[in-house]
């Protein structure tokens, strides 16, 4: 063998399945390109394993159903300038992986992981620090999210992104992922039929979780604190928030959850606790507030004249300077 041939980053294992289908795995080693190398030839079908080790490579474009697998999460780094992976193609798995130090664009919205125009993409148990946005799906449809860490030191609600961005997409499964130091924690623009679970969002510049024009939505056992504000579900109806904690969101204009031209929406089950206020309404309609704990906020629920047609039934006020 040359000598040349040590360098070699990538080495090849064929896994046999029944006697009519092959799949192959490849094994990824640092190296120049590494990782696109691997992605261009792979097939359907088949792994990427990537190995440990710092990879320096971005805008890694995925068109291809495969399954991405970091060993003992591999770095991926951006470099502060690229973003790294875009995924374009359905049913594509990125897993065990940390993808690091994406750069900043004012025309373009950069991610460590980014899904345009795909279905059924699951992103699991990776971990994304410092990405701007972390894991951004557009025009999206049932993808899964869950258990990564995603976290930027920055905090800047200006030039921060947001750790989960959602935007006219449909079906997602958000759950146990730790969110803290973006602009928003999780994002939904024009999001539907989706569900937000068992996640932590804290310690980001503005909300913990932010709606917009988002409907038929589910959020339950997550816990939102320290956040600039906890939860904003603005302009959006048939929204369930269920079994939440909201907890410590303080500062002159802070809330707990803070509810704006919603409607035919409910709340039940939750936690309010220590936030400036608990609970700020404005513009709903027929929302349901019922078996709630609000305790030591400083306002527990503030509803504004421009409501009509919510109930509040069975919630228990304890230790607020003011219910």
């Amino acid at each position: 063998m040359k000598p040349a041939c040590r360098y070699i980053a990538l080495v090849f294992a064929l896994s046999f399945l029944g006697t009519a289908c092959r799949a192959a795995v490849i094994r990824v080693r640092p190296g120049y390109n590494a990782i696109h190398r691997a992605i261009a030839m792979a097939h359907k079908g088949d792994s990427v394993i990537i190995g440990p080790g710092v990879y320096r490579e971005h805008d890694i474009t995925v068109q291809k159903k495969i399954v991405i697998t970091g060993i003992s999460y591999p770095v991926i780094d951006g470099e502060n300038k690229y973003q790294v992976f875009l995924i374009q193609c359905d049913s594509v798995t990125v897993n065990g992986l940390q993808i690091q130090h994406v750069g900043k664009a004012s025309m373009t919205d950069m991610a460590g992981i980014k899904i345009i125009n795909a279905k059924g993409v699951i992103v699991n148990n990776n971990k994304l620090i410092n990405t701007t946005f972390g894991v951004y799906l557009q025009s999206a449809s049932f993808c899964d999210v869950s258990n990564n860490i995603i976290h930027s030191d920055s905090r800047d609600e200006l030039n921060g992104g947001n750790g989960i961005h959602a935007w006219r997409s449909d079906h997602l499964s958000i759950s146990g992922n730790t969110i803290s130091g973006q602009r928003d924690g999780i994002y939904f623009e024009f999001v539907t039929e989706s569900k937000i679970t068992s996640n932590r969002s804290f310690g980001n510049a503005r909300y913990g979780l932010h709606f917009m024009f988002s409907h038929h939505d589910t959020y339950t056992k997550n816990t939102f604190n320290d956040n600039g504000a906890g939860v904003a579900v603005m302009y959006s109806h048939g929204v369930n928030m269920n079994d939440n904690d909201f907890l410590h969101n303080w500062g002159d204009a802070s809330y707990g959850l803070l509810l704006k031209e919603i409607t035919d929406s409910k709340i039940s089950h939750n936690r309010f606790i220590k936030n400036t206020i608990g609970l700020h309404m404005e513009g709903t309609t027929r929302v349901d507030v019922k078996q709630n704990l609000f305790q030591d906020n400083g306002w527990a629920a503030r509803v504004q004249a421009s409501c009509s047609g919510s109930n509040f039934i069975q919630n228990n006020f304890i230790g607020n300077s003011f219910d």
